[in-house]
């Protein structure tokens, strides 16, 4: 079995209590990676996350789904953290999953506004597919499409599926893959 050390060189060298950090071959994704994040991004260790990353990135894995099933809170500097991942891997034609995500390291993507940004999905075979389909999602999507707020009847735009801040109301809108538009 792979270690750490041996997928991206000199990668366990740096260690922080907070948050660990395990990396996993994805078989079947051209330069993909796992990323199992454990404790917590905060302020404090946001360093640490972006250099470990960067390793990931410098060692040519830029199609990252980052594990967050053991990851219980999120800064706004960790997920300015994220932000950076995303800039640096798009251009070099990568992106970024974010899979298993607990609901309220969730809530703070959504509070923050960065929900529409990043890939969140449910399941590993959800990341899996949104690779394997050319970083797009799959099935034929109902998205773009245009709703009305049902609290306010102000309309908006939805690019794909979730949880979003009516601009005229600020009420929370979800949006379910068939494009059904519920409160909350």
């Amino acid at each position: 079995m792979d270690t750490n050390n041996t997928i991206v060189p000199g990668f366990d060298n740096d260690r922080d209590d907070s948050l660990s950090i395990s990396l996993k071959k994805a078989e079947g994704i051209n330069h993909g990676l796992f990323v199992y994040l454990s404790g917590y991004i905060d302020t404090y260790n946001s360093n640490f996350f972006q250099k470990q990353i960067t390793k990931v990135i410098e060692a040519g894995y830029i199609n990252l789904i980052f594990n967050c099933s053991a990851l219980n809170y999120v800064s706004s500097t960790g997920i300015g953290s994220f932000t950076v991942f995303l800039k640096v891997i798009k251009p070099k034609g990568g992106d970024v999953v974010l899979q298993e995500i607990q609901p309220k390291v969730y809530e703070v993507f959504q509070l923050l506004g960065f929900s529409q940004f990043f890939n969140i999905k449910a399941t590993l075979e959800e990341a899996l597919e949104f690779f394997k389909n050319g970083g797009t999602a799959s099935d034929s999507s109902v998205f773009p499409l245009v709703i009305s707020c049902p609290v306010c009847s102000k309309k908006l735009r939805a690019t794909k599926v979730g949880r979003f801040r009516c601009s005229g109301c600020r009420s929370i809108i979800a949006i379910n893959d068939m494009g059904d538009v519920t409160l909350g």
